[in-house]
Formats: structure tokens, C-alpha cells, sequence
């Protein structure tokens, strides 16, 4: 007999990836101008041309470097590499040590989640969350605890993940900036987060971990600042990825860092050793680490998305769309015009809109729009916009 839970999840594909592969099939029948497919975050800025260079640079070395395994938590050179990023913006003191190369951030999580989870333990998630979160937490024996963010805002309620924590509880996940949300937590909740889960450590004598998955840290907009969480909360795992931030999705290239400021982090590190060793999440690919370790310090290309950000909000605003603004990332967060929005992604397909409903985020009655895209493919969607607007206002 095969594993029915692995079964479950195999035959019931992400609802993300579903619609992005409808969108694939759809483009084949009637072309790629006519589907305005914004179900999935694939970065449409190119990679630097730095990246470029970096490729062809560690190909020259020898094969046997290029190729060959490195120790399984990374190549040394890159893991300081790494760790000299992180000082120089942060004014941290990490070493290589501190950090963990993975397979891009959902093997950054799915260790971390292995790594201080034990079974029966409780994970919380802001909601609306990555729904993938939730799949990782399980498989790891443990159970995902839905928290709502503040429904005008769709900041922390750091009241309500103070109540929700118990004896039980092991870690919150705390994605900033959020997708599909595009919130970015400020710095003043972060603090008066981490005093509350200091609180409930005292109460309950236990460890209460942040795990901090910040593969859009790069990407905002105007002054916004993502406050880096390590110096603000002692028991603080960071999980990245340079899928977005590089436009890289499809190297699967990232890493784990395990502070030097947490209290016995050795001991912690050495547990994310051997929950990447159980994964199977060993030596991340050698190409991609020494093309990192070449490119640690190249700037995001947040221009092109900038620019996208403006014309969706301000097009779907002025057809008298509900959003919310986003601060970073590259999502937009639109209520439906109905309360079912499974039912209202279905009837924008019939104006060739793809949309996510927000079903499969944890919350009831929104979509999300991915801009990275073409920006020729937001303006000439707004027509569509407006029919399916009409559509509804005619009901």
C-alpha cells in the first residue's frame, strides 16, 4: 500500500499550480496576448546580468569543484560569503557557521519546521498565509494554527497570536514581506511581539521560536523598511531564498540562518543538520551556492515591479476594485465581488482573467492578483477587468 497522505497531496495539486497550468493550456488554444494569467509568482524581471557573468565565471573552474558535492550544510566559501552579506547590512556579527545552503526557501521551512517540531506541536501561521505552510507543518507530525491578521489592514493581531499560544506551541511564521498580502509587519509590532512571546516562554518554561521566511525582503516599495527580526527576538530562524530577489525560482537556491546571538544556537544548528539529512535536503546544487557566493550583494530590480504595482492598484481602484495597497512583494490583494471567491475566480476565467481565490490562503472573499508580469499584459487585462465588473454590477 502507498502512503495515503502522499497520495492526498499528490492528487490534489495546489490550487496556485493548478491554475497556472490551466493558464499554460489555455495560452496554447488561444495565444499568450489573449490570457491574462496572474496566478503565479514567477518573476518576470530577467536575473541580473551579473548572474550571467557568475555562471560562466565558476564554469571555467574545474569540473570535479563545479559539480562535485560540497559538505552537505554548504561550501564553506559561500556560507562566509553569505554571512558577510548579512553583517554588512545588518551590523550583525554572523559566521559562516550560522548559516545553512538549502534548496530554496520551501526546504529552508520544511527543515526548520523538522527541525524544532516534534510531534504534536503547534505551528502558528498569520492567515492569509502560503498555503503550503500548512503541508509542511503536518508533514513534520505537527499541527498549523490559523491566526487572522487584522482584517482592515491586514497587519499582525498581536493580541489574538498571544491567545492562541499554548504549552504546545513551537514556533510562529512570520512572512514580511507577505504573500499574498503584500504587508510589510513594522518594526514597532515586531517588538511588541516578541515581548509577548517572551511572556508566554515564561509562563509555560518553554521555547518559542520565529521562523522568519523572508524570500521577498528585497522587494518594496517607496520608504518602506523590512525590519530584520534576529536583533529584535533572540529565537528568531531566518529562511531565504534568492527566487525573487535574484529572479532565480527555478535554481531552487537559498539558506538558513541560525543566529549567533540565539542562546545554545550550536545545539540548534546541529538539529537543522539533521532535519536537512532526513529531508534529504543535503549539499544545495554547487553551480548555483558559487554563483551566490559571486553575486550575495547584487540589488533586486524592484523598478519594473514597481511600475506594475502602480497600474494594476490604480487601474483596478478606478473600476471601483476593493485592494489592498501592498507594501512590498508583487501581489494584489482584491476582494471579490461576491463572497464565494472560488465562484468569482471561475467567472473571471470567462474573461480570460486568471486569478487566485483566497480559499487556499486560509480567509474567505478575495483574490490574488500576481503582477510580475509583462506590463503590457496589466493594461490590456483592464477591459476585462472592467466587463467582469459590469457583469456583476448587472446581476
Amino acid at each position: 500500500m502507498i502512503n495515503q497522505r502522499m497520495y492526498e497531496l499528490g492528487s490534489e495539486p495546489s490550487a496556485i499550480r493548478e491554475l497556472f497550468a490551466y493558464g499554460q493550456a489555455r495560452k496554447a488554444e488561444i495565444g499568450e496576448d489573449n490570457v491574462f494569467d496572474f496566478s503565479i509568482g514567477n518573476p518576470s524581471v530577467p536575473a541580473p546580468e551579473a548572474v550571467k557573468r557568475a555562471i560562466l565565471d565558476v564554469m571555467e573552474q574545474p569540473p570535479t569543484q563545479v559539480h562535485g558535492y560540497t559538505p552537505s550544510q554548504g561550501a564553506p566559501s559561500v556560507r562566509a560569503a553569505v554571512a558577510a552579506s548579512l553583517n554588512r547590512r545588518f551590523d550583525t556579527s554572523y559566521e559562516g557557521a550560522n548559516i545553512y545552503m538549502t534548496c530554496g526557501a520551501a526546504a529552508s521551512l520544511s527543515i526548520c519546521f523538522n527541525a524544532v517540531g516534534n510531534p504534536g506541536d503547534e505551528f502558528i501561521v498569520i492567515s492569509p498565509y502560503f498555503p503550503e505552510y500548512k503541508v509542511w507543518i503536518e508533514n513534520a507530525g505537527c499541527n498549523c494554527i490559523e491566526v487572522p491578521a487584522r482584517r482592515d489592514d491586514f497587519q499582525m493581531n498581536i493580541e489574538a497570536i498571544e491567545d492562541a499560544i499554548t504549552p504546545k506551541t513551537k514556533a510562529i511564521v512570520i512572512n514580511s514581506p507577505n504573500n499574498p498580502v503584500g504587508s510589510v509587519y513594522p518594526e514597532c509590532d515586531l517588538i511588541e511581539l516578541a515581548n509577548a512571546l517572551r511572556r508566554k516562554q515564561d509562563e509555560f518554561g518553554t521555547t518559542i521560536y520565529v521562523i522568519a521566511d523572508e524570500p521577498y525582503r528585497e522587494i518594496v516599495y517607496g520608504n518602506v523598511r523590512v525590519p530584520f527580526v534576529p536583533p529584535i527576538y533572540e529565537n528568531t530562524l531566518v529562511c531565504y531564498s534568492y527566487s525573487k530577489s535574484l529572479s532565480l525560482p527555478g535554481e531552487r537556491i537559498g539558506y538558513i540562518l541560525v543566529p549567533n546571538t540565539m542562546p545554545d544556537w550550536e545545539h540548534t544548528f546541529n538539529a537543522v543538520c539533521g532535519a536537512g539529512r532526513a529531508l534529504g535536503f543535503v549539499c544545495a546544487p554547487s553551480l548555483l551556492q558559487y554563483v551566490i557566493e559571486r553575486c550575495v550583494d547584487e540589488p533586486s530590480d524592484v523598478e519594473a515591479y514597481a511600475k506594475n504595482r502602480e497600474a494594476l492598484y490604480g487601474g483596478l481602484t478606478k473600476l471601483g476594485y476593493e485592494c489592498v495597497a501592498p507594501q512590498g512583494a508583487f501581489y494584489l490583494w482584491v476582494r471579490a465581488l461576491e463572497p464565494d471567491a472560488q465562484a468569482f475566480a471561475e467567472a473571471a476565467k470567462a474573461h480570460e482573467l486568471l486569478l487566485v481565490p483566497s480559499n487556499s490562503f486560509g480567509v474567505e472573499g478575495w483574490l490574488r492578483v500576481s503582477y510580475c508580469v509583462a506590463h503590457e499584459t496589466i493594461v490590456n487585462s483592464m477591459p476585462a477587468f472592467a466587463e467582469l465588473m459590469r457583469e456583476y454590477q448587472t446581476r
